[in-house]
């Protein structure tokens, strides 16, 4: 059986199909664009009208290769940007009108119970570990062993809004790093308690900017054919005050850096500089599984609930 299933993310649209199997999952066709849903106001709660389109137009042309895959399952789901608009709704009203897209928004914990769908299916998961999926609108952690999350949560501090409230320089400067610092101790108290209290040993990064710095680090690395892979966190620090210092025209020429997430990234090495300093944590992994991953293997489990009845 073939599911397709869309992530509405902030910054990118995302389109995986997959054969679903009593084996597992096989993901047969993947792409993603650049949609920017939150460019300009995010913080605002709003989806500018360039945006609106440009979302439109992109699951126009999935609906297309859908229909051409013959898949028989299909969900859509939006996250941060489009749940916290304004005009979220009305954009769903109109993806379902013009595209043929039924788009289910999920709050933020549903989010994050997918990314460790996603996250666990990898197998990367031995230990107790902090999950880390860094959004354009939002950012989820997930605390967690082999067994099932221990504790979890979605946080309004994606790259985006952090980027369009606090990026006022070229190279970041120091003032605007301390005021995003500033804002994730008050933001991300909880977590902190919630690290001390179950003592993660390792960071697990799910996509996006962790695939981004994987693949700076890991250069004999195709990150297409795997799920998982560590890095040394000496590199990585090296690699994220680098990031940091440098100006948007140094990076944007920077290999395996595209241009999406020439700005963002910089943001995305403050976060992650931040958990791991608060935290202490000396190890970091990567998955390339995230909640689109996540809602495949859940499709696939109630489609073997459903058969078992």
């Amino acid at each position: 059986m073939k599911a397709a299933v869309i992530d509405l993310g902030t910054n990118t649209f995302h389109l995986v199909i997959a054969e679903l199997t009593p084996a597992g999952v096989e993901v047969i066709y993947k792409t993603n664009l650049p949609v920017q849903l939150g460019q300009g106001r995010i913080n605002e709660n709003l989806i500018i009208p360039e945006a609106f389109e440009r979302g439109i137009a992109a699951l126009k042309g999935f609906k297309k290769e859908i229909d051409a895959q013959q898949v028989t399952i299909v969900r859509a789901t939006a996250t941060s940007a489009v749940r916290s608009a304004g005009n979220g709704k009305d954009f769903v009203i109109a993806a379902l009108r013009i595209a043929g897209i039924a788009i289910e928004v999920i709050s933020g914990e549903e989010e994050a119970a997918y990314i460790f769908n996603g996250v666990k299916a990898t197998g990367v998961i031995n230990q107790q570990s902090l999950i880390m999926d860094i959004g354009g609108g939002s950012t989820e952690f997930i605390i967690c062993n082999q067994h099932g999350p221990l504790w979890k949560k979605s946080y309004n501090i994606g790259a985006a809004r952090l980027l369009q409230a606090y990026f006022h320089s070229d190279p970041i400067s120091e003032e605007d790093q301390s005021a995003i610092q500033n804002h994730l101790d008050q933001e991300l108290k909880d977590l902190l308690v919630a690290c001390q209290q179950y003592q993660p040993q390792v960071l697990v990064g799910s996509a996006g900017a962790f695939e981004t710095f994987a693949a700076m680090l890991l250069e004999d690395i195709d990150l297409k054919t795997i799920s998982s892979a560590s890095f040394d966190i000496g590199q990585y620090r090296s690699l994220a005050e680098k990031l940091i210092a440098s100006a948007h025209a140094e990076r944007f020429v920077m290999p395996n850096l595209i241009p999406l997430r020439v700005d963002m990234i910089v943001i995305a090495a403050i976060l992650t500089n931040y958990v791991l300093d608060k935290t202490g944590l000396k190890a970091i992994s990567l998955s390339t599984y995230d909640l689109k991953m996540g809602v495949l293997y859940k499709i696939r489990e109630d489609q073997k609930f459903e058969s078992s009845k």
